[in-house]
């Protein structure tokens, strides 16, 4: 519903870039209060918007773009002013009144475009909230522990390729599995038996006590089994990288670059469980199904307070798994795409919990029965896996909110962490 021309109200729109941002400020028929002119995002700069915005007349709103992190500074201090403060997504804001043949894209045209929005869609605009402190802190870790995930998968792959130079097949013969202080055994055997001759050239029994040596200094479990099985492996490999200093340089820098990122991997998997204990709902989603001390702090990370989600299907279209219908006059189409519109890397999240759930069947977790249905009656992989996040949504969706609404009702009590029963309490720290 368009604003009533008859009041006095104005509209600030904001194109938020990075360190600064392009304001203009209208009024209702197309009246230009102040012209578009920029704002650095500095102190003084916007004490100066703040007092320029407490001189007009009448009902004021501040429209802006989600723009990555950017935004943040400006939005954090209008709406700690007292400002009605509303961030908009970016393709709304692209898809509105594309009424002219000519393309124009500058920061003074987006400015009036963003203000023009907000003046259509006056009484629609949902005011903005800070994110509480703690969540923030949540996210920013998310976000760095999954760009370290990508360096690791990149890392991984170059380390096994170059194996297959040296000693093809060795990364095949153990787990994954990371110890607690980042390190994988596959990682280190590699590193310390780097070539195929490294094993064959000595005995079976020569390596197997130098292998069962090097397990018991460096805290693995040594196996005559394992070392047969490696020996096996180097008798029959035919390297093509050659046994010198050049060759042993490479492999073992590959692998500290890997070891590295193994490391900061765990670290950041510690300190997000840590602050996610401190959130109310921490036990309510370790409690589902699928969801471990890894991929729980990642989705609380993504999906922030529950609560800002009016209904559940504004939770599932957050996550862009929602199927939007699509019909005109008498044909309505039965097989539709995901919006892919909301947070990728809840995407991914909510994929890893119903792989989980299917790889371990959890015949207790109604997310796993409803999956294993879908998947018995012939849907393809993708419709049951997309059908699986949806479910698993809705119910984090109803059992969280139930959950805080129910800690509102009672008197606060303090949150336990997961590891040893004492109170989490995050303390600023010292510069």
């Amino acid at each position: 519903m368009p604003v009533n021309v008859y009041e006095t109200v104005n509209c600030v729109g904001i194109d938020v870039s990075k360190g600064k941002s392009t304001i203009a400020i209208m009024r209702p028929l197309g009246e230009i209060v102040q012209s578009p002119h920029e704002v650095k995002h500095t102190l003084s700069d916007l004490k100066a918007l703040e007092t320029t915005l407490r001189q007009l007349e009448g009902e004021t709103r501040i429209v802006m773009e989600y723009t990555g992190k950017y935004y943040q500074p400006i939005a954090r201090f209008l709406n700690n002013a007292g400002f009605f403060v509303c961030a908009v997504h970016a393709k709304l804001i692209h898809d509105f009144a594309n009424n002219s043949i000519r393309q124009i894209k500058t920061d003074k045209a987006d400015a009036v475009k963003i203000a023009n929005y907000g003046l259509t869609n006056w009484n629609l605009l949902r005011r903005y909230s800070n994110e509480d402190e703690t969540r923030l802190l949540l996210k920013t870790y998310n976000r760095q522990y999954n760009m370290f995930m990508k360096q690791y998968i990149a890392s991984r792959n170059n380390f096994i390729s170059l194996l297959d130079q040296t000693f093809p097949g060795i990364n095949d013969l153990f787990s994954g599995h990371r110890r607690p202080d980042g390190h994988e055994k596959w990682v280190d055997v590699a590193a310390r038996f780097w070539h195929a001759e490294c094993v064959s050239g000595q005995s079976l029994n020569a390596f197997s006590k130098a292998y069962k040596d090097w397990c018991s200094r460096n805290g693995y479990r040594g196996r005559d089994d394992k070392a047969e099985a490696i020996y096996l492996l180097a008798k029959e490999s035919i390297p093509s990288l050659p046994k010198n200093d050049f060759t042993k340089a490479i492999i073992q820098q590959a692998a500290r670059e890997l070891r590295n990122i193994c490391m900061t991997l765990t670290e950041l998997q510690k300190e997000m469980n840590f602050i996610a204990s401190a959130l109310p709902e921490y036990p309510v989603v370790l409690d589902m199904g699928g969801v471990g001390t890894t991929l729980g702090p990642q989705i609380m990370a993504e999906i922030g307070d529950v609560r800002r989600f009016p209904r559940r299907e504004k939770l599932v279209a957050f996550a862009g798994v929602d199927v939007p219908p699509y019909q005109s006059g008498q044909f309505e189409a039965k097989d539709r795409h995901i919006t892919k519109r909301g947070s990728s890397d809840l995407r991914k999240n909510l994929y890893q919990v119903i792989g989980c759930l299917m790889q371990h069947s959890m015949e207790k977790d109604p997310v796993y029965r409803f999956v294993a249905h879908k998947k018995a009656e012939g849907k393809h992989f993708y419709s049951y896996m997309v059908a699986g996040c949806n479910k698993f949504l809705r119910i984090y969706y109803a059992r969280v909110k139930a959950y805080l609404n129910l800690l509102e009702q009672q008197e606060p009590v303090p949150f336990i962490d997961g590891s040893g029963g004492s109170e989490v309490v995050l303390q600023p720290l010292d510069c």
